[in-house]
């Protein structure tokens, strides 16, 4: 099954960008110095962020969907990082050493099916849900902390 992930889009993270702690506390954001390698995912690129380098920490709304299943949770998002990290048929590395929840979901954003692996193991579950015709997209999250990481689709 072919597929491809995507990390968020830029845009809705760059009025954030060189702002002062006072704009980032209106949005929720703080900022914090990188310390360590990996541990903090951004969710742009699809990357660990380097360590010495600047990351905001907010709440992002991963379902947006006015169902039952609306959520949110706080992501990383690199400071000034705007190249979108798009992977197909293949993963991206900072999901390795991770332990994931791959979340599926059908056309109505009701969830199907869930499973908890290693990274390496991710490939093989988006080929089992996507099997299932009625699996629309797979939200990927971060097991232990529980934050989205990125969203896996079908890909032509």
């Amino acid at each position: 099954m072919k597929y491809r992930i995507s990390g968020l889009r830029a845009e809705q993270f760059t009025h954030l960008f060189g702002r002062s702690d006072g704009y980032l506390g209106r949005y929720g954001a703080v900022r914090q110095i990188v310390t360590s390698y990996p541990g903090y995912p951004d969710r742009i690129s699809l990357c660990d962020i380097p360590v010495g380098e600047t990351a905001l920490l907010i709440n992002h709304i991963y379902q947006p969907a006015d169902t039952p299943y609306r959520g949110s949770h706080a992501i990383y998002i690199w400071e000034g990082c705007t190249e979108q990290g798009i992977y197909i048929n293949e993963l991206p590395e900072v999901m390795n050493g991770r332990v994931l929840s791959l979340r599926a979901y059908n056309e109505k954003h009701f969830l199907i099916k869930a499973e908890i692996c290693e990274g390496q193991s991710v490939e093989n579950f988006i080929d089992i849900f996507f099997a299932d015709p009625q699996i629309s997209y797979i939200q990927i999250h971060n097991a232990k902390q529980g934050c989205y990481a990125c969203l896996a689709e079908r890909f032509k």
